[in-house]
């Protein structure tokens, strides 16, 4: 059975990221969403909110799971026995930060690699921040996160 894990902050989770979980459950055998917690971010969502958040939203798909993770990505991705850390990827500032993590994970475990998704055009430009930036100022952000993301935005303000 392959797996393979999907890694980021999802502070929110948005569209982008449920359309690279979507095509990337159909790529492997066993998907692992990996909330990654930073200590050194202040999230807008608690750990237990995002995985609440993923684990509604990818109900559908029965090879997906959902865990939070507070240390190395490439060491959850060995102790999980994954064969692929996926990314996704909207523009070169992305590819070129991601080739420089990639290279790393390579040194540490070379059994796991790094799989770049390039983001749908529809999704190119979402990104966490931009949600949040946008939510700061007002505005609509229903066409970018999963509804029930919106709806806890809207309960905070």
């Amino acid at each position: 059975m392959k797996t393979a894990i999907f890694p980021g902050s999802f502070d929110p989770v948005t569209l982008g990221h449920l359309d690279i979980i979507e095509r990337s459950s159909r790529l492997f055998d066993r998907l692992i969403v990996v909330i990654l917690e930073n200590s050194e971010k202040y999230a807008t969502f608690s750990m237990e909110e995002r995985l609440a958040f993923l684990r509604t939203n990818t109900a559908h798909l029965p090879n997906v799971e959902v865990a939070g993770n507070h240390g190395l990505t490439v060491d959850f991705a060995r102790k999980h026995e994954a064969v692929a850390i996926v990314r996704g990827v909207r523009s070169v500032k992305d590819y070129e930060y991601e080739l420089d993590i990639a290279s790393v994970n390579q040194q540490i475990a070379p059994e796991v690699e790094t799989m770049l998704l390039y983001a749908s055009p529809k999704y190119s430009y979402v990104s966490s921040s931009i949600i949040r930036e946008l939510v700061k100022y007002g505005q609509d952000i229903s066409a970018y996160v999963p509804e029930d993301v919106r709806i806890a935005f809207a309960n905070r303000t």
